[in-house]
């Protein structure tokens, strides 16, 4: 199988490395300087120092042909950009005839409407045609690269897609597994960023092991009802990209979102604690996008209101907390799963 990655942070690497030794894999990096020094050294020592890639990864020179070129000569198209660059991908591929997937986790940045899309709608605006869909779920970039056991899913609404993701990816080392509830895998997939931030901060004030459980299980309800008001299963939020997604990211220590709660917790402002990462936290960014989508539907989701108010400034850390605690008791009430 012969799959084309467009992307090489460390996401779409750790895929090139995973897929190269039984598949032939074009890494497509952004950056002509990227690609030589890819070539040059087989590492990519911004994001996964160490590890090596395989030798059926072949490096594609950005300025040496378009992009709708090179899919054309693939079996599978991963898009591993971040959900910025999402819409300039699609639009590019809108016309390949190949099965096509993006990587990415979150809404949108308002475009053409006053709140953010995730990614089947900005397939839906610029590729309605496009057979594509979306490969997520719990995942560091780092254990997919050295071949610790990983599970996924794949999330389309064409058999095809799904059926081509699950052949290039399902291995001795991950489980790929198929569904067509794209909405459901793509909501967890961008609200657990948000709620890693809320538990690395409840983790950073040392509230306790209770405290941890209360905002993972209570953010799972709201990741739960957002995703329900636009179209998705109750069931999906129990599965990989829901509640897998969301526990790996609140609670492991790569976690880039769960970072920035602990380093907020410890006194730094956001823009140190995001300058420290040295790579990109999704939930600083899409935390907004979030809270705007569910107040468009009228979702109610008070975990991810008091971050957003916590990184605008409007809540210190105790603060944050001191809200969440402070609101009038309600029932329960978890979402029916079908």
């Amino acid at each position: 199988m012969q799959i084309l990655v467009l992307g090489a942070g460390a996401w779409g690497t750790a895929l090139a490395i995973a897929a190269g030794e039984r598949h032939r894999i074009t890494l497509r990096p952004r950056a002509a300087a990227q690609a030589a020094a890819l070539a040059r050294r087989r590492e990519n020592v911004s994001y996964l120092p160490g590890l090596r890639l395989p030798a059926g990864v072949a490096i594609s020179d950005p300025a040496a042909e378009g992009i709708a070129t090179l899919a054309a000569r693939h079996d599978l198209v991963i898009v591993a950009t971040p959900m910025a660059g999402l819409r300039d991908m699609l639009a590019q591929l809108r016309d390949c005839a190949r099965p096509v997937a993006w990587l990415c986790k979150g809404f949108e940045a308002p475009q053409t409407q006053p709140w953010g899309l995730l990614g089947h709608e900005i397939r839906a605006e610029v590729a309605p045609q496009l057979a594509a869909g979306v490969l997520s779920g719990p995942s560091f970039a780092q254990e997919v690269a050295r071949g610790q056991p990983t599970a996924l899913v794949a999330a389309s609404d064409a058999a095809t897609v799904r059926d081509a993701l699950v052949a290039a990816f399902h291995g001795p080392t991950m489980r790929v597994y198929a569904n067509d509830d794209v909405p459901g895998v793509e909501v967890g997939g961008a609200v657990k960023n948000v709620l890693a931030i809320a538990t690395g901060l409840c983790d950073g004030l040392a509230l306790g092991l209770n405290a941890r459980a209360a905002l993972v299980t209570r953010g799972l309800a709201e990741m739960t009802r957002l995703g329900m008001a636009l179209g998705a299963r109750a069931d999906t939020f129990m599965g990989l990209s829901g509640l897998g997604d969301l526990v790996l990211t609140a609670t492991g220590d790569l976690s880039r979102n769960r970072r920035v709660g602990l380093l907020l917790a410890e006194g730094q402002t956001l823009q140190q604690a995001v300058e420290s990462l040295g790579h990109v936290a999704e939930g600083v960014y899409s935390a907004r996008t979030v809270l705007a989508r569910a107040q468009r539907l009228g979702v109610e989701m008070p975990i991810a209101q008091a971050v957003v108010d916590l990184l605008d400034g409007r809540l210190a850390p105790a603060d944050a907390v001191a809200t969440l605690m402070g609101r009038d008791p309600i029932p329960e009430n978890i979402p029916p799963v079908a």
